[in-house]
């Protein structure tokens, strides 16, 4: 009888763990399954990335000025720069009336104007095809860069005559402060139709609208 029940008991032990290793075993061989495909799907993007790499060092990252369709989007964002920078400096100076500050001003206002004039002639696009809306968004453009070059010329002259002339008198100061104020706000009006050409009616990427012989 006690053979028996140990027999029993054996049997139903054995069996468990037989139940038990075979639960274990589909499990293992999932995760194992899992984990194959995994480091498949793993192995692939390595490679699929060092392609992409690859392609990209074999690729042209940088630009040179030739494969711009125009040059003047490089020129004008140092004439926004230089007159703000400008007018910020002489409002300071009111205050200061420090001569060499002036000089200083002086020779970024010069370096403004001369890059407001060279994007507005020298390297402004022609285009052509434009839609009415435009067209008439260009002639904003226009219109506003103008009213930045005659009135940072203006202020040229006046801080000129302010350094030779009068000595950095404040009043004459606060006229070239005046001035300048009206050429940022002009340059900040053309710079923001300019945005609008780009980015909202499409004239310039990639030579879009643009006579590329000019």
């Amino acid at each position: 009888m006690k053979i028996l029940i140990i027999g029993l008991i054996v049997t139903v032990f054995t069996s468990s763990q037989s139940i038990a290793h075979d639960g274990n075993h589909e499990t293992d061989s999932v995760k194992t399954d899992t984990t194959m495909v995994g480091a498949q799907s793993h192995g692939s993007d390595p490679t699929h990335n060092d392609d992409h790499e690859m392609a990209v060092k074999g690729s042209k990252v940088e630009a040179g000025l030739e494969d711009f369709p125009t040059l003047h989007p490089l020129i004008v964002h140092f004439a926004i720069v230089l007159i703000i920078v400008a007018a910020g400096m002489q409002l300071v100076n009111l205050w200061l009336l420090k001569p060499e500050l002036a000089w200083i001003t002086g020779a970024i206002l010069l370096a403004g104007v001369l890059a407001a004039w060279l994007a507005s002639k020298n390297f402004h696009p022609h285009t052509h095809g434009l839609t009415a809306q435009a067209q008439a968004v260009l002639d904003q453009h226009d219109k506003w860069a103008d009213w930045t070059i005659n009135s940072g010329l203006i202020a040229l002259v006046l801080q000129v005559t302010n350094l030779f002339v009068f000595k950095g008198k404040r009043w004459a100061a606060g006229m070239v402060a005046l001035v300048l104020l009206v050429s940022s706000y002009s340059v900040s009006r053309a710079g923001h139709y300019g945005s609008q050409l780009v980015h909202i009616e499409g004239v310039g990427p990639q030579g879009k609208f643009l006579e590329m012989d000019h």
